[in-house]
């Protein structure tokens, strides 16, 4: 049976109260918890850095999934990795020398992942699909959270299983933006592993039980 795991992107989380959404989270289903990381430059937005991941790991035991949506992410790895992140994701966009940086990461001791934009193809990881442990499918143009689903991500996700199957059984899938139960029901049916949910589970009445009716898709 293929994983279903949910990871909630705090990106969308009260950060204010941040303290009280992760320990919602550490009480909820939740597999991992998702970090959108943001320079302003590779998209069109800040986020936050290495001290709120810092603080986060101190007080959560899920592994923090932590998405680097920035130029250069070559010169963060290590720092990320020693703030407490556990699945380190890269833009195929963003790094000039990608089998360079997915090593940099495993040296770390972490899971290497890579990211393709909407408009960019599987095709690209031909060449290193071998080498990481998940791939994150972008499924709106990253940058604001709230966005609408983009229909294509379901060929590019029937794809990238193809493509998994045949050189690299143990990569998970991971699919993020415009996740909900229509979207996400069948992103699972057609073979991703892990959801990443940010204002569908944070702007719900009861986020616990929408995570757990994600999870049971």
């Amino acid at each position: 049976m293929e994983k279903k795991l949910i990871a909630p992107s705090i990106l969308s989380a009260n950060f204010n109260n941040l303290g009280a959404d992760i320990k919602m989270l550490n009480e909820s289903e939740a597999d991992w918890i998702h970090f959108d990381v943001m320079d302003g430059i590779f998209v069109p937005n800040i986020s936050f850095g290495i001290p709120v991941i810092d603080h986060i790991a101190q007080i959560t035991p899920k592994p923090l999934d932590v998405h680097l949506m920035i130029v250069d992410p070559d010169k963060f790895i290590v720092p990320f990795a020693q703030a407490g992140a556990s699945i380190i994701t890269v833009h195929y966009e963003a790094c000039v020398h990608l089998h360079r940086t997915v090593a940099c990461i495993k040296e770390q001791g972490k899971k290497a992942s890579v990211c393709l934009n909407p408009h960019s193809p599987v095709s690209l990881l031909e060449n290193i699909i071998t080498d990481v442990d998940m791939v994150l499918l972008m499924s709106v143009n990253p940058g604001f959270g709230g966005q609408k689903f983009i229909e294509g991500t379901y060929n590019k996700l029937t794809q990238l299983k193809h493509l998994i199957e045949n050189k690299n059984p143990n990569c998970l899938i991971e699919v993020d933006g415009g996740v909900n139960y229509q979207t996400g029901a069948r992103l699972f049916a057609l073979g991703a592993n892990v959801l990443v949910a940010g204002n569908f589970v944070f702007s719900s009445d009861s986020p616990q039980e929408t995570i757990r009716n994600l999870k049971n898709l």
